[in-house]
């Protein structure tokens, strides 16, 4: 398993090494069962993220963020989405995004248009080569996630993390 361990806080699940570090006032520590559960989700996201993106690489030499943009691409009806917008769903930076774009473009699965009403904007379009391509891999990324996560847990886990999982994305809202 991937370790990722920090120090940001500490609990007393570190056998009984907490107190070692001075606790600074007002910091609203971690319980044991938060600490087991934020190490949890970090050991699991990043296992399970290196793990999918391997076999994206072995299957296609896409990245997991560039395969993050074929999909957006391709689950849009035109197959297209302004770059402002691109940004804002993969929670990119704009000259991060332009770099995936770029190195699609290279590839043919992606390219750049205008935007007719609104000369400021540019498009990125899903290529039919794009398409093609994802319509290729899908399946093996599916097997992925199921493999690596999915498979691990019971139907009645799937809800409930994911029901967990967007209350925490809603925050995400609130701090914007």
């Amino acid at each position: 398993m991937i370790q990722t361990r920090t120090i940001w806080f500490v609990s007393e699940l570190n056998n009984g090494q907490a107190d070692r570090i001075p606790r600074m006032a007002g910091t609203p520590w971690l319980t044991n069962e938060e600490t087991r559960m934020w190490r949890a989700f970090i050991d699991v996201s990043a296992g399970v993220l290196h793990r999918v993106e391997s076999d994206l690489k072995a299957d296609s030499q896409l990245g997991f963020d560039d395969y993050e943009v074929l999909v957006h691409l391709s689950e849009h009806p035109e197959r297209q989405l302004r770059m402002s917008d691109l940004t804002e769903r993969l929670v990119a930076s704009k000259s991060g995004l332009t770099l995936r774009i770029d190195r699609l473009s290279k590839r043919g699965l992606v390219r750049r248009e205008p935007c007719e009403q609104d000369k400021r904007s540019i498009f990125a379009v899903l290529t039919d080569e794009g398409f093609d391509t994802i319509t290729r891999i899908a399946p093996n990324h599916v097997r992925s996630v199921r493999r690596h996560l999915l498979d691990a847990l019971t139907v009645a886990d799937v809800t409930c993390v994911a029901d967990a999982l967007q209350r925490a994305t809603s925050a995400f809202d609130v701090d914007e």
